[in-house]
């Protein structure tokens, strides 16, 4: 395999999981964001937790669809994540999804 047929290979599947993305965002009411991955979740739980001098989040998401094009099951019923860095979490207002997916569609 050449390294031209790698990467479009590897493009065919990013645009693969944004469309499957475009299709399922409107099943899920957060988005969350980690240093790693990108969720869409149903219910969203973040911890501070603080140990040793350290502070980290504990983030617990259950009903989640996870970004990550090597994953083969990419629905999850349950996610905890540890980090030690930023979380960023936000609700969707349904007119925005909306607004994104009739976007999407032209």
């Amino acid at each position: 395999m050449s390294a031209e047929d790698l990467e479009k290979y590897e493009t065919d599947m990013e645009l693969q999981l944004y469309r499957e993305y475009r299709d399922v965002v409107s099943l899920f009411s957060h988005v969350v964001e980690t240093e790693r991955r990108f969720y869409l979740a149903n219910e969203v739980d973040v911890q501070v937790r603080t140990g040793g001098g350290e502070t980290w989040f504990e983030v617990t998401m259950t009903d989640a669809w996870v970004w990550d094009v090597y994953r083969p099951a990419r629905f999850v019923k349950k996610v905890r994540v540890i980090t030690f860095k930023d979380v960023n979490v936000e609700e969707l207002a349904k007119s925005d999804l909306d607004q994104t997916l009739f976007k999407d569609q032209r």
